[in-house]
């Protein structure tokens, strides 16, 4: 009778855990999806953006940076509208990847302070504080991988 309650218990473990590897695993999956939904428009807008700004047409520039900006806080609301499942250090990993998008947004929130300065001096001293910004993505992009694959470990997977 107890071998039999241990098999049970063995066996709704293995269940419950693979379970739990499989929400961890579409959370990320998830995340990606979105990152990856964005991409499109991030080549995009940037390409616009760079025009625009070198034909100092800055109320186009302003326009499409608004755009981007709302559709990166589209998919933050996304995010932040997902549940996180009770999985290892998911908590940790929304986070990475909250300040990861909100890192983006930022970026597009400063393109459109540059364009909408009221003189040049600002617009100068906006695109200099924009450059500073822009410094950091590769170390926001590492911090947010890292983090990815220390979550996607803890739950026995891997990033694809």
């Amino acid at each position: 009778m107890i071998k039999k309650i241990s098999l049970i218990l063995l066996i709704a473990t293995v269940i419950a855990s693979c379970g739990g590897r499989k929400a961890a695993y579409n959370y990320s999956q998830d995340i990606v999806a979105k990152e990856r939904r964005l991409e499109p428009a991030i080549m995009s807008t940037e390409s616009k953006i760079e025009r625009f700004a070198s034909e100092r047409q800055f109320d186009s520039m302003a326009a499409v940076s608004g755009r981007m900006e709302s559709l990166v806080q589209k998919t933050i609301d996304e995010i932040e509208g997902m549940k996180v499942p009770k999985a290892k250090l998911a908590d940790e990993f929304k986070s990475a990847i909250m300040r990861y998008f909100k890192y983006i947004k930022k970026i597009y929130t400063s393109y459109k302070e540059v364009a909408t300065a009221e003189t040049q001096e600002e617009r100068e001293k906006k695109a200099e504080e924009l450059v500073e910004l822009a410094k950091g993505k590769n170390d926001e992009i590492q911090r947010m991988q890292e983090m990815q694959i220390k979550y996607a470990k803890a739950n026995g997977f891997k990033v694809e």
